[in-house]
């Protein structure tokens, strides 16, 4: 997960933010992850960001 969201590179460091992040960013992963397809997931976030019918249909199921 480090080498497609870039963990070591994110500047959060106040208080609890750290761990909220680490679990929107966990959320989004498992969502990408289970998402059909045969992109990788460094695509399949590129795509939800490009393609807002792609990101919907992300969150949706």
């Amino acid at each position: 997960m480090d080498m497609i969201l870039r963990d070591d590179h994110c500047r959060i460091r106040k208080k609890n933010a750290s761990a909220n992040f680490a679990t929107i960013k966990h959320v989004a992963s498992n969502l990408l992850r289970l998402s059909k397809g045969k992109n990788s997931m460094r695509q399949k976030r590129h795509l939800a960001a490009w393609n807002e019918d792609y990101l919907f249909e992300l969150i949706a199921t």
